[in-house]
């Protein structure tokens, strides 16, 4: 008995559609992205920063990202040159393709502004902010001073911790550390861990930023050399005035 065409051509439609909808076929929107295609700021933050700086910013082995301080005084620019470039002979390395990473300049971008989206706080009536990068060599041996009068009810009189904290002129530490972390530590703190900023150190005295830089040149002398290394004076007389 032979079929009306109509019959037929629906039969071939419905089992066609079966075979597009068959149980355990992935739709055509929901195939898995290509590394370099994917642009979620979560996903992106998660495989490439959390490790370090903790789920959302919050901070671990490296700095809090949404610190609402480190967000007033680092800019996008030097966030983007951050991701991009990293910190050459420290933990950060480089995420840009162009660099040798793997990120392509749209992902870096969706990490920037996904970062820049945790400032919630207005810091512009606050005291001054000091700049992220010093606009003067730092002096060691002033820092010294301005670290007992800071820094040293914490991580004691000559840096190698207290009841507090932590020492901070330990060589594996430092050799893993920029002088430009050093100088966003002292002014952002680590609220996580409980480390005040640069105002809250010694009730009523703010730290000046000139002493912000006298600090880090001294933590800075403290830093094991290579000979291949350049020496303290050397690396803050860099544009500047700071290491990157």
């Amino acid at each position: 008995m032979k079929l009306p065409l109509a019959f037929v051509v629906a039969g071939i439609v419905l089992v066609s559609a079966g075979c597009t909808s068959s149980p355990g076929r992935p739709k055509s929107d929901s195939e898995p992205l290509a590394p370099d295609q994917v642009v979620a700021f979560t996903i992106l933050y998660k495989q490439n920063c959390a490790g370090c700086h903790g789920v959302s910013g919050s901070g671990g082995a490296a700095i809090a990202l949404n610190n609402p301080v480190f967000l007033a005084i680092a800019d996008d620019t030097t966030i983007r040159r951050t991701i991009e470039n990293g910190v050459p002979s420290t933990a950060m390395s480089t995420f840009a393709q162009s660099k040798g990473g793997t990120l392509t300049e749209k992902q870096v971008e969706a990490i920037v502004q996904g970062i820049r989206s945790w400032a919630k706080s207005d810091l512009s009536g606050d005291t001054p902010l000091p700049p992220y990068t010093s606009q003067t060599p730092g002096n060691a041996q002033k820092g010294a001073e301005v670290f007992r009068t800071y820094c040293s009810s914490c991580h004691g009189s000559d840096g190698r911790g207290g009841s507090k904290a932590s020492s901070v002129v330990d060589g594996s530490y430092l050799t893993l550390v920029s002088d430009q972390y050093l100088r966003t530590i002292v002014i952002t703190g680590r609220p996580e861990l409980g480390a005040p900023d640069w105002r809250g150190d010694v009730e009523g005295r703010t730290m000046s930023n000139q002493e912000i830089s006298d600090v880090v040149a001294w933590l800075s002398s403290q830093r094991p050399r290579l000979p291949s290394q350049p020496s303290a004076v050397s690396r803050l007389a860099r544009p500047n005035g700071v290491a990157q």
